[in-house]
């Protein structure tokens, strides 16, 4: 919900979208740039453990620091 709060992560979101999805994702159904499950599983365990989840604003975090790092 953070991120549609700040319209000035908007562009990185979708850059980072992209950057994340599975390969020719536009070839398969859904037809949506999503990223393969087992590597969202595998970041998630990585970052939070096994039993862990993202605060609220991990993401909109996450985000900001992508935007600033591309600079």
């Amino acid at each position: 919900m953070g991120v549609v709060r700040r319209p000035d992560l908007w562009p990185t979101a979708v850059g980072q979208a992209l950057r994340l999805a599975r390969p020719r994702w536009w070839r398969r159904p859904p037809f949506l740039p999503l990223p393969d499950r087992d590597y969202v599983r595998f970041r998630l365990q990585t970052a939070y453990g096994s039993d862990g989840s993202p605060a609220g604003d991990d993401l909109v975090a996450y985000l900001g620091w992508c935007r600033e790092f591309g600079r």
